[in-house]
């Protein structure tokens, strides 16, 4: 496996072989800070395969013979944090100023949503509540959600729809878990009716497979800032194929477009948003599929 070269320079033997695989696969870079704890975050991989250390991970995936292996490092190494309503002024945005504009704006009643890099999927499950609590509102329209990342772990986390009690009491009100979440076990689940909302797949931007056509609404949060500045304008410039004249995008808070090409500009209505900068051709495509 060749390393890449931007692994981080204090990194010796298994842990630049880790963190090589881990930017080959996804195109995020491992910071030396998270790099150092890998062995924590690797364990339960290594008590699976029966390895001893991560010397013992790292030689069995030089010798390229166990894709299983390669898969639970990359899950493993990716940083998965999400939380319900994470930065709620972002989601007080979205319901008093963004989604009331789309409502204006869209003739056809469509609402399109893609959370990009959506890990665990407390993120589309949080714009799906609002939207479900606002359903008079939305009578008549037909609201697609398409939650995509490149954890599969992530993925069947978020497709299950089960949250621990300790995700749950991180920014979901006590209404809204008790109306959208049902006990499951000594964890909760989300209604079938959250979970019919949202279209999650397994994707990678860099290889997407998933969007189709134009979105209204684009998260793409906590993202950027773990790849180099040559993949961000790869995946700015892929978000900005899936949008449309009106499309809004949303950042993370430490996130800009800002020198990262000519796709984006600082939306002129919306703080922290950004908008279309250049006209570009429209994106073909359809309605999204869904799939069983």
């Amino acid at each position: 496996m060749a390393l890449p070269p931007s692994a981080p320079d204090g990194l010796q033997g298994a842990a630049r072989v880790l963190t090589g695989l881990l930017e080959a696969r996804t195109g995020q870079l491992l910071s030396e800070n998270r790099a150092w704890r890998m062995e924590t975050a690797l364990r339960p991989v290594i008590r699976a395969h029966g390895l001893k250390d991560i010397d013992d991970v790292a030689a069995e995936l030089l010798r390229g013979r166990n894709p299983g292996l390669e898969r639970d490092v990359v899950n493993a190494l990716l940083n998965n944090e999400s939380s319900f309503f994470r930065d709620l002024q972002i989601f007080d945005m979205i319901h008093k100023d963004i989604l009331p504009r789309i409502r204006e704006e869209r003739a056809d009643r469509t609402l399109r949503v893609w959370s990009a890099g959506c890990s665990t999927g407390q993120e589309a499950y949080s714009l799906a509540i609002r939207l479900q609590n606002e359903a008079a509102r939305w009578q008549g329209w037909r609201i697609e959600i398409l939650a995509t990342d490149i954890s599969t772990a992530a993925i069947e986390q978020a497709k299950s729809g089960v949250f621990s009690q300790m995700d749950v009491q991180r920014g979901l009100a006590v209404g809204d878990l008790i109306k959208w979440f049902a006990p499951h076990g000594e964890d909760w689940r989300a209604s079938a009716e959250l979970r019919a909302m949202i279209d999650f797949r397994h994707d990678n931007l860099f290889d997407p497979r998933a969007p189709i056509g134009q979105y209204d609404l684009i998260l793409c949060r906590n993202v950027l800032l773990y790849f180099t500045p040559e993949r961000r304008q790869a995946v700015l410039g892929l978000l900005a194929r899936h949008s449309h004249a009106q499309t809004i995008l949303l950042l993370g808070a430490g996130e800009t477009v800002i020198g990262q090409g000519d796709d984006f500009a600082p939306h002129p209505e919306f703080r922290g948003s950004y908008g279309r900068k250049v006209a570009l051709p429209d994106c073909a495509g359809g309605p999204m599929r869904r799939t069983a």
